[in-house]
């Protein structure tokens, strides 16, 4: 097995000729209106088999192994996207697979898994707990364990990604890549730094989960006490020893994005573009979105890791990037409360181009005088600046909008 800190760019070429005729090969997208600063495209991995990139480097690792090691089978552990591409390489080659999943992973994932042929054993708490029981299984039944992101035959195919980004836009600038534990960032940095050293590298975590970024800042591997996002498939609490070493070494830097900016990527993903990513997938455009990074004249590509997110969680985060983004907002306004007031109100707003979602109206508020009274609005607008509009408009024409 090659070392990491050895790793030939020829172990990613013969990782693309194994999955020449297993994974898609998505083509870029764009470019995009998600940032008018720049050109950003989109390798969409969520269009993937399975739904996820994973399926790229655990293949290629099930498909080096001896038939010695084939023969016992394999075990992986996984927030759900490695374990379909585990259970998926595995069943291809007619191996036995177990897959360890920390028991919140989304049901959608957790079905999945099993329907393409894997054993699934649900382990309380997060990902690094359903690692932990993945060892213990591994050395209680002799299993071959296939890592999900610190494996350097797992990181090879990951990087196949980075050959088919600069084969199709050898001009590009910079790429931007979701990072958890690091094998995707590992694989996708390592490739496009040894053939192209002047196109940056760009990682991305959730602020709930920054593992790999304060490792590289204190530079040594750090481990989280907690993790907590809806970017669930990058809630790793620790990196890997090959993954910390390959990101220290060609990554320019990762930054971090909040939850609310995930939310409203994945909205601008669904209504932009009609692509459905979830939360891990859709960091790297959030990125993008917010000037995490520097990208204004850039031609720039956002590694979309990712589309399996969960029907029932879906509405809720559209629900955040609607409000983060500015679409949907609640004002209270504190009137007198006399007739007409609120007709009044209802209005301006209205003349100001918002539409009301609902009103309730409250005489009893405490925090009002006593001849007043609160009434709380659920808007629709267009944007933030539509909304600092309204607050405007409603304050201009002498109404008190609280903060």
């Amino acid at each position: 097995m090659p070392k990491t800190s050895i790793l030939d760019i020829a172990e990613v070429y013969r990782a693309a000729e194994v999955l020449q005729n297993v994974a898609r090969h998505p083509k870029l997208i764009g470019p995009t209106r998600l940032n008018h600063k720049a050109e950003i495209f989109l390798k969409p991995e969520n269009l993937q088999h399975t739904g996820s990139f994973k399926l790229r480097g655990a293949y290629y690792k099930i498909s080096q192994l001896s038939e010695e090691e084939k023969s016992r089978g394999v075990i992986a552990c996984s927030a759900g996207n490695h374990a379909q591409g585990v259970a998926l390489g595995a069943t291809h080659n007619g191996i036995k697979s177990i897959i360890c999943l920390p028991a919140g992973a989304p049901i959608s994932k957790i079905e999945a898994t099993k329907a393409l042929g894997a054993e699934v054993c649900l382990v309380p708490g997060v990902y690094d707990d359903a690692y932990q029981r993945a060892l213990e299984l591994q050395k209680e039944y002799g299993y071959t364990l296939v890592h999900p992101f610190d494996d350097p035959y797992v990181i090879a195919g990951q990087g196949t990604i980075g050959l088919e980004i600069i084969t199709e836009m050898p001009d590009v600038d910079a790429v931007i890549v979701p990072v958890g534990g690091g094998g995707l960032i590992s694989g996708v940095a390592f490739t496009i730094k040894t053939i192209k050293p002047n196109v940056k590298v760009y990682g991305v975590q959730a602020q709930g989960a920054p593992s790999m970024v304060e490792s590289l800042q204190e530079g040594t591997r750090k481990r989280l006490k907690s993790v907590a996002t809806i970017a669930d498939g990058i809630a790793v609490k620790e990196p890997g020893v090959n993954t910390f070493e390959l990101c220290s070494k060609y990554v320019d830097e990762i930054v971090t994005v909040t939850d609310d900016e995930v939310a409203a990527a994945i909205l601008s993903l669904i209504e932009q573009q009609k692509l459905v990513a979830e939360g891990a997938g859709a960091v790297s455009v959030a990125a993008a979105m917010f000037d995490k990074v520097p990208v204004e004249g850039k031609k720039v590509v956002c590694l979309v890791s990712g589309g399996n997110i969960d029907v029932t969680s879906l509405n809720r985060v559209i629900t955040r990037g609607l409000v983060r983004s500015g679409r949907n907002t609640s004002l209270t306004v504190i009137l007198s409360d006399k007739p007409g007031q609120l007709s009044r109100v209802c209005s301006i707003i209205g003349e100001l181009g918002a539409n009301i979602l609902s009103v309730e109206h409250k005489r009893n508020n405490v925090s009002t005088e006593i001849g007043g009274c609160a009434v709380d609005f659920e808007l629709e607008t267009r944007d933030m600046e539509h909304v600092h509009y309204l607050r405007q408009g409603l304050t201009e024409a002498g109404f008190t909008v609280a903060d």
